[in-house]
């Protein structure tokens, strides 16, 4: 199976908002997320992912519900476990749900999400969930003890966070893609499937592929990057092309 690419499309609600804070729901207010990620289907993303965040400081409940209604691929749902975003999700019945860390005072993700202190609080939510058909996965950092409890918690996937990869250098680079490498097959021996995410670009994809058993990688910030020069078609396939080389 070839390594999958969800486009993250939170970075073109972003620039809406920019403009558009107030009047998102308008029908003025460009760029319209939801119409672009169908421009990303078509150019061969394998699904759209979306964070709502609790401040909605980028993608709208609208957008969501909207997202779900049209995707011809799927809608992975990024979300904090608070119990309103909690009862969003189970209403849109997303594909699929990726639960992270969430602090206001972030500009994005930060760091993984810490199973084990939050252990008790995730269970009943992965359940719920789990029982309406979504498919589960947890962003965590490449630790063995986060890995296990996300096994022993039921999700199907683990997201690793690759951001610490991404912003290394030299030795400190190389350390990083091997706790990945045995993060993933960690997760693999446990029975989850390993997705990766956060600070991948056209640069250092081909890096990550050292990192074996690769289902998906979710990218945002650098396809709507490249596509304000390339257009978005064209960045996404351009990404597609490189996920190509990826041999597992």
């Amino acid at each position: 199976m070839s390594l999958r690419l969800g486009l993250n499309i939170d970075h073109a609600a972003t620039l809406r908002q920019a403009r558009y804070a107030r009047d998102a729901d308008s029908p003025w207010a460009e760029p319209d997320p939801v119409a672009l990620a169908l421009v990303a289907e078509r150019a061969g993303a394998d699904g759209i992912t979306a964070h709502l965040r609790e401040d909605r400081r980028h993608m709208q409940d609208r957008d969501i519900f909207r997202l779900k209604e049209v995707l011809t691929t799927k809608l992975n749902l990024e979300m904090g476990n608070t119990p309103e975003i909690v009862d969003l999700a189970l209403r849109v019945r997303p594909d699929d749900a990726c639960l992270v860390p969430e602090n206001r005072n972030e500009v994005t993700t930060e760091g993984g999400l810490d199973c084990l202190t939050h252990r008790e609080a995730l269970a009943p939510t992965i359940r719920a969930l789990r029982d309406q058909g979504t498919v589960v996965s947890l962003f965590i950092d490449p630790d063995p003890a986060q890995i296990r409890a996300a096994a022993e918690l039921g999700a199907a996937y683990v997201e690793l966070h690759t951001g610490a990869f991404a912003n290394a250098t030299g030795a400190a680079r190389d350390a990083e893609l091997r706790r990945l490498a045995e993060g993933a097959a960690l997760a693999r021996e446990a029975g989850l499937r390993v997705n990766a995410g956060h600070g991948l670009n056209y640069d250092n994809v081909r890096e990550l592929f050292a990192v074996p058993h690769l289902v998906e990688l979710n990218i945002g910030h650098s396809i709507i990057s490249r596509a304000l020069s390339t257009g978005l078609s064209a960045a996404v396939k351009e990404m597609k092309l490189l996920c190509r080389d990826y041999k597992g």
